[in-house]
């Protein structure tokens, strides 16, 4: 099982952005899910699709 980074950088501005989308009801994550990003200095928005090439071949997120 893998899950998004809870925090990644902001594209515009460099600043922290942090999950907003909360794991399934068992805690699960998979391939087409969409997560949510906010960053804390400009508020942007970020909206990403998981993929299955987001996954490294031991089964870890490759962020």
């Amino acid at each position: 099982m893998f899950a998004p980074p809870p925090q990644i950088t902001c594209i515009d501005c460099g600043g922290r952005c942090f999950l907003l989308t909360h794991a399934r009801e068992d805690g699960s994550w998979e391939a087409g899910d969409a997560v949510a990003y906010r960053c804390e200095d400009c508020l942007d928005r970020w909206d990403l699709v998981l993929e299955d090439d987001d996954i490294d071949n031991d089964g870890r997120p490759d962020w």
